[in-house]
This record gives structure tokens, C-alpha cells and sequence, in this order.
């Protein structure tokens, strides 16, 4: 299988050179670039969207994806795909668990991202946006005609978030193991291309945690308080005090283990977490707590492992990339290894040495492998531009993203 033709020989190398801009915190109205030299780099999650200027090393934008919906009035309806009501306002949520599911928030989205948050005009700069590697082929089609009918931009291009997270750090075969927020990926990569049939995904992931991590908390201690907490709140306990188990049957039946920590969220409520905190993000390794069949994430990348040929069974097994900010708990890469580590020697692939690569700003790798792919001059050549859409159509993505 060959490599896509914008790989070049040494990435890692090319990363070291693509550190600038960002340090200028400009936030004026950029000028439009040359279709060859600069992009908008777009990571559309179900949590959150990140966005900013190819060649940077970090987005200008982390915006809650459904916080933005669009700037026209429209009834929702309770129920609808991608919508609930809170405190009776409608909030539209453009993507769950990965896949789009409402596509008139979703160019809201985009028009408040480009023209409101990065204060460009669409129609003048090419984008590179990120795509779900288990998103149906149709969601690309219906991307291409959102950016190039809605958005009226000059060119674009869909990666696959598993790649992007690859090329984040200079490889391009590896295995790819994501979560995020809305959804968790294990999918191989070879020589820049996924393979499809060996992907394997997991609909429990950080806003799931969160959602657990207060149903702990109210079954320890029934305060009014707690269950009007606001996720926000919610989800600010979790990063900053939930860690991964690395043996959970034994800190959870031994309370000289627990490690309690209180914390004041204001209108007069304090929270103590004990076992919680460690509870909190085992579904990732348990789907089972939240009453769920599928296997955990550690099993789900090794059947990524078992289903790719021998022959390149070992390779990928060396660069195990993690990314998402769910990866971004103390003691998840250990734990993730260890598992990992047992499924192989559990299931005679001892040979099989894992080699996890987990980078400090895994959280953002996604759209860090996205601004060093469109900076790279050998990518150039390959944008699906308006006058190739406008002749072929949005089927054309399957030929010149796959």
C-alpha cells in the first residue's frame, strides 16, 4: 500500500518548523492566503470544535459545539435528533458520538467558528476539517456540499481524526486510539491510510464520564444542590480531580486506597470525592458499570490489532498514538498499556511489545496533526477545489479522500 503522494519522507522533521504564528496572539482580520501556501484547520468534535490557521502548534479556537447553534430563529422540538431542552431553553448538538446528526446547527456552527471566532471569510481560504473514521461515507458528501454551497469556500479537504493524530506526531502507521468526548476510536493506520474493517469504536467517553461522575456523586450524598449542578461544574471536578485505577477491584474494596478531596463550587455547596474519583472514568475500561456489553477500550484496540495482517501486526503495535482529552487522566496511558499488554500475552501474541506514544497535548492532537498535514507543500496538490466540486459533485470525495 503506498503512501498518500503529500507524505513526506521525514514529518517529525517538518513538525519542528511549523511552530509559528501562534506566538503573536494576533486576533486581527486575516488576509485571504494563497490557495498554495495557508488553510483553516477545523477539528469538529461531538464536545467541542477547535479551530485555527494551518502551521500554527495550537488552535485559536476551543469552542463547546453545542453552545453554537445558528444565528436564525428556529423551533426545536423536544426530541428531535441532536437537541434536548434545559431549563426549557433548546440546545442543538450538531454531532453525537461522533456523527452528524443535525446538519442546519451544524453550518451554524461553522459560520459562527470562521466568521465570528476567526474572523475570516469563508469563500477565501481553503479547509482542512476532520472526519470521524466511523462516520458514514454519506456524512462526507453532505460536508463537501455545507462548505462549498453554504460556505462558498475555494477548496477543501477531510482527513480521517485517526490519521490526523498520527501525523501529529511524525508517524504515519500506527494505531490510532482516541477519546474524546462523545465517542472512542482504535483504528490502525498504514503508510497514511485507515483500515476501515479493523476500526472499532465506543459510544462511552467524556461527556458519558460526566454524566456518571454526578450520578456517583448525588448516590453518595442525596444534596438538592449537587443534582442542580451545572455541567459545567461537573465536568471541571473531573479534570481536575478523577484518575485511572490501576487496580480497581483493590482500591475499591480497600478505603485506606482512597485519596478523598473536597472542593467549594460556590452557592453553598461542597463536594467530597472519594471513590469517585477513580470511578469516574472506568466505564472507558468497563462499559459493564453503566449496564453496556460492548469491551472496554484496552480490548477494543487489541481486536484492532488481531484484525490488521501479521506482517504488520508488530509495526503498528510500536507506535500506539493516543489522543482526545479523555486520554488526559493520571494513570490512563499505564493502565491502557498494561491491559493492553495482557490481552497479547492472554491470547498468544506475546511477541507483541505495545509501544504507546502519549503526547502532553494529546488533547488537541487531532487538529495538530491537521495544521502540519496542510502546511506542508506536497499536500498542496491534493485539495478537492470548487470547480472540481462543481463539476463532479460531492460524490468526488470518496475518490480524493480515501
Amino acid at each position: 500500500m503506498e503512501p498518500p503522494a503529500w507524505v513526506p519522507r521525514s514529518l517529525a522533521g517538518r513538525a519542528q518548523a511549523l511552530k509559528v504564528a501562534s506566538a503573536s496572539g494576533s486576533r486581527r482580520v486575516c488576509k485571504p492566503p494563497s490557495l498554495s501556501r495557508l488553510a483553516v484547520v477545523v477539528d469538529q468534535g461531538s464536545g467541542f470544535t477547535k479551530a485555527g490557521f494551518a502551521g500554527e502548534d495550537q488552535p485559536r479556537l476551543v469552542l463547546k459545539s453545542s453552545s453554537l447553534v445558528p444565528s436564525w430563529d428556529r423551533p426545536v422540538l423536544p426530541g428531535a435528533p441532536g437537541c434536548e431542552l434545559a431549563g426549557g431553553v433548546a440546545r442543538a448538538h450538531p454531532i453525537k458520538h461522533g456523527v452528524v446528526v443535525d446538519w442546519e446547527a451544524l453550518e451554524g456552527l461553522w459560520e459562527r467558528l470562521l466568521v465570528g471566532g476567526l474572523r475570516v471569510c469563508p469563500e477565501q481560504w481553503p479547509i482542512l476539517v476532520s472526519d470521524s473514521p466511523s462516520a458514514p461515507p454519506s456524512s462526507r458528501e453532505r460536508v463537501a456540499e455545507l462548505l462549498f454551497e453554504a460556505l462558498q469556500v475555494p477548496a477543501c479537504h477531510m482527513a480521517s481524526t485517526a490519521l490526523l493524530a498520527l501525523c501529529s506526531t511524525g508517524a504515519f502507521s500506527g494505531l490510532a486510539v482516541e477519546a474524546g468526548a462523545g465517542v472512542c476510536h482504535a483504528t490502525p493506520i498504514y503508510a497514511g491510510h485507515s483500515w476501515q474493517k479493523a476500526t472499532f469504536r465506543l459510544d462511552v467517553a467524556g461527556t458519558t464520564l460526566s454524566r456518571y461522575l454526578r450520578d456517583l456523586l448525588v448516590a453518595a450524598c442525596p444534596n438538592l444542590l449537587l443534582q442542580t449542578l451545572p455541567r459545567k461544574a461537573i465536568t471541571q471536578l473531573k479534570k481536575r480531580c478523577c484518575y485511572v485505577s490501576l487496580d480497581f477491584e483493590g482500591d475499591l474494596h480497600n478505603p485506606a486506597r482512597h485519596h478523598p478531596a473536597s472542593f467549594y463550587l460556590g452557592n453553598r455547596c461542597s463536594v467530597c470525592l472519594s471513590s469517585e474519583r477513580f470511578c469516574c472514568p472506568e466505564p472507558i475500561f468497563r462499559p459493564s458499570l453503566l449496564g453496556q456489553s460492548e469491551p472496554g477500550l484496552p480490548t477494543l484496540a487489541f481486536q484492532a490489532l488481531q484484525r490488521v495482517p501479521a506482517t504488520l501486526r508488530t509495526r503498528l503495535a510500536d507506535t500506539v498514538v493516543l489522543a482526545g482529552g479523555s486520554t488526559l487522566f493520571p494513570g490512563f496511558t499505564e493502565r491502557l498499556k498494561m491491559e493492553l499488554e495482557a490481552q497479547c500475552q492472554r491470547h498468544g501474541y506475546g511477541a507483541l511489545q505495545p509501544c504507546l506514544v502519549a503526547k502532553p497535548g494529546r488533547g488537541t492532537a487531532v487538529w495538530t496533526g491537521g495544521s502540519m498535514v496542510a502546511s506542508l507543500h506536497s499536500f498542496q496538490r491534493h485539495w478537492m477545489t470548487r470547480a472540481l466540486y462543481q463539476e463532479y459533485g460531492s460524490r468526488l470525495v470518496h475518490e480524493v479522500f480515501n
